[in-house]
């Protein structure tokens, strides 16, 4: 198995130091989306890497998808009970 991080042994300090402002950049948008934002699938944040996962992306049906979605927003009562709501409804 190689070593999906060996790309940040050949950068030098500038480069690594590079290398994170892009990452945090990234992350700041990921973790400042609000709204229906929270709940999209983040290509733009997993392209950041320089691997892909083994056997690709799996997808879950239906079923097991929405019950994740509701745990998920349940999560985010608990996580972020003080957080403003919002009843804006989701425009594709």
């Amino acid at each position: 198995m190689t070593d999906p991080d060996a790309d940040l042994d050949a950068m030098d300090p500038a480069a690594l130091a590079a290398e994170a402002r892009r990452l945090r950049v990234a992350i700041r948008a990921h973790r400042d989306s609000s709204g229906h934002d929270l709940c999209w699938h983040w290509p733009d944040l997993w392209a950041l890497l320089p691997d892909t996962p083994p056997g690709g992306q799996v997808v879950p049906d239906w079923p097991q998808f929405m019950r994740g979605c509701i745990r998920y927003r349940a999560s985010l009562d608990a996580e972020l009970a003080h957080a403003p709501r919002t009843d804006r409804e989701f425009e594709a």
